[in-house]
């Protein structure tokens, strides 16, 4: 029986494809009706999880709302966007699950606790960085130097060109395979995702610490 993952706040499910790869049974959590996600669904306010059900689980990944600590947040001054971060820091450490936290490279993680992972690392067509928070001592592949040229404009005809693109805005599913493993998503959905690779490196890290910790308590059982 393999291990169960919670994710929260779990949008279409970029996190939790890599987490499946890695080789966990993954159940989502969105406030919002999420049709495309990949894996079994339940529809609630993440913030308001129960710890007892979370404790149901074997480990917990949590990707909280980046909007107001995204830089694009000034493309809209007028909008006031949560803060869920510390929020959810506290939740999963209450559960006393492993568990890791993701967010954009501008949200307040814990820098001496989190490793950032970039498309570089895994041969991918964006960069898209990412920082990922845990109490376990998570390790990150070399970061390759940035070297390939990225397109924020006119992306169908430039990733023809062989060039990196940019995933923002409705970028469209001509992206989406190759640029970030994704291949169910709509274009907006794409546009706040993560690659699964990157979940899928950091799940396996994340699966050896559940299986090591599950062995020692039969051995001292």
């Amino acid at each position: 029986m393999k291990p169960r993952l919670i994710d929260l706040f779990c949008c279409a499910g970029g996190a939790a494809m890599g987490y499946h790869k890695a080789g966990f049974d993954v159940v989502g959590v969105d406030i919002v009706p999420q049709p495309n996600y990949p894996f079994p669904f339940i529809q609630a306010d993440a913030t308001r999880m129960d710890v007892r059900f979370l404790r149901t689980f074997d480990a917990a990944h949590a990707s909280p709302p980046c909007q107001k600590h995204s830089p694009l947040a000034a493309l809209s001054p007028h909008k006031t966007y949560p803060d869920h971060i510390d929020a959810t820091r506290a939740l999963l450490i209450e559960s006393g699950l492993p568990w890791i936290m993701e967010n954009v490279m501008t949200a307040p993680l814990d820098k001496a606790r989190s490793v950032v992972l970039c498309g570089g690392m895994f041969g991918l067509r964006t960069y898209r960085h990412r920082r990922f928070e845990s109490h376990l001592d998570l390790v990150a592949p070399p970061h390759p130097k940035h070297v390939a040229l990225t397109a924020t404009k006119q992306r169908k005809q430039r990733w023809a060109e062989g060039w990196h693109v940019s995933i923002t805005g409705d970028v469209g599913t001509y992206v989406g395979p190759e640029a970030m493993g994704i291949d169910w998503m709509s274009g907006n959905e794409l546009c706040e995702a993560i690659p699964p690779a990157y979940t899928e490196f950091l799940g396996r890290q994340l699966l050896s610490h559940v299986n090591e910790t599950a062995h020692a308590r039969k051995a001292a059982a």
